[in-house]
């Protein structure tokens, strides 16, 4: 199962406040209160520093001071009110969000508190960021990507995604790039994870198909169990045992999932396209010279490997039982 892990490195299911966690909102309590001790102390001299540097010593001490105090905020909001948040995917983007709004928030705070003007510090700030942007246009598209991914959800962490070569589960989404759990891969011909991650930077959102796999409103996707026979084969019959087998194993899921399929294209333009709620085999002329006996379900994607190796068996297992009414091609026994 795919380990789904928040920025802190917690999985993605786990709610309040970890070990980590507590260890960093005391830390952040006590370097508060230690920063506003020392400012308190410079204010009536039981710490005298040089006359000239007093101003500066004390707005550091100040910035400090709001620095751990936007810290503890952030963890208690992770804890109390982010952690009660049931949807792991949700959960996960929040705290990206809440600790991108503390870095920006301390570097305002910082930014205010030491400098008693400002606006004039800001004024070298932006020539700075101008000539960084010409630098940066990668990360700084990549970030937007971030935005664009978190408004419109093309993908979110736990889902199974295509995107130009890569194929994988999203393990992480961050500011610039996104992790994939690879599965299948060069070395594989199943859908099995390959233990290979892939990054690519989330510009590559802004300019390439994704094929969501985990769509929200119907993670589900057609799969196909495929056989060639003879001409001569007793069709009937092998239609009857791949529809009872798929039937069998997923038939009663794959009702209700139908069912929920048709309501979704009932609001849209193509509603008049006909969906049958059960297994469905076809017959196909193959390129050779057998005939393609091919039968159609629907499948959770995570899952699709393993359904289709179960079929695969019970269906070998039955048609096999009746050789004279299934011909399989076969090697050459000379």
């Amino acid at each position: 199962m795919t380990d789904l892990r928040s920025p802190s490195g917690r999985p993605g299911g786990e709610k309040g406040l970890t070990f980590r966690d507590r260890a960093l909102a005391v830390s952040a309590l006590i370097f508060c209160i230690a920063a506003l001790a020392l400012y308190f102390a410079t204010r009536t001299d039981l710490i005298v520093v040089p006359g000239i540097r007093v101003a500066l010593a004390q707005r550091l001490l100040l910035a400090a001071a709001a620095t751990g105090f936007l810290l503890l905020l952030v963890s208690f909001a992770e804890a109390i009110l982010i952690g009660r948040i049931e949807n792991d995917a949700a959960r996960f983007n929040l705290r990206r969000i809440v600790r991108l709004l503390a870095v920006l928030g301390v570097f305002l705070v910082v930014l205010s508190l030491v400098f008693g003007n400002w606006f004039t510090a800001l004024a070298p700030l932006g020539i700075l960021s101008l000539i960084l942007g010409f630098a940066l246009q990668t990360p700084i598209t990549s970030f937007i990507g971030w935005i664009y991914i978190l408004v419109h959800t093309p993908y979110k962490v736990g889902d199974r995604i295509r995107i130009g070569e890569a194929t994988g589960d999203v393990i992480d989404v961050g500011y610039f790039d996104t992790t994939l759990w690879e599965f299948g891969g060069e070395y594989l011909s199943t859908d099995h994870p390959s233990g290979r991650i892939i990054k690519f930077p989330n510009s590559n959102i802004l300019n390439a198909a994704v094929y969501n796999y985990s769509w929200p409103m119907f993670p589900y996707v057609w799969n196909e169990v495929k056989f060639h026979i003879a001409y001569s084969s007793d069709l009937e019959f092998v239609a009857e045992v791949m529809e009872a087998v798929a039937t069998e194993e997923i038939g009663e899921i794959m009702s209700e999932r139908i069912r929920h399929y048709r309501d979704i294209l009932a609001d849209t333009p193509v509603d008049e396209i006909q969906v049958q709620e059960k297994p469905v085999v076809l017959f196909r002329v193959s390129d050779n010279t057998w005939l393609e006996a091919i039968v159609r379900y629907l499948v959770d994607p995570k899952q699709a490997g393993t359904v289709k190796t179960r079929l695969i068996r019970k269906m070998l297992a039955r048609l096999n039982a009746e050789p004279e009414r299934v011909m399989f091609p076969k090697l050459d026994s000379r």
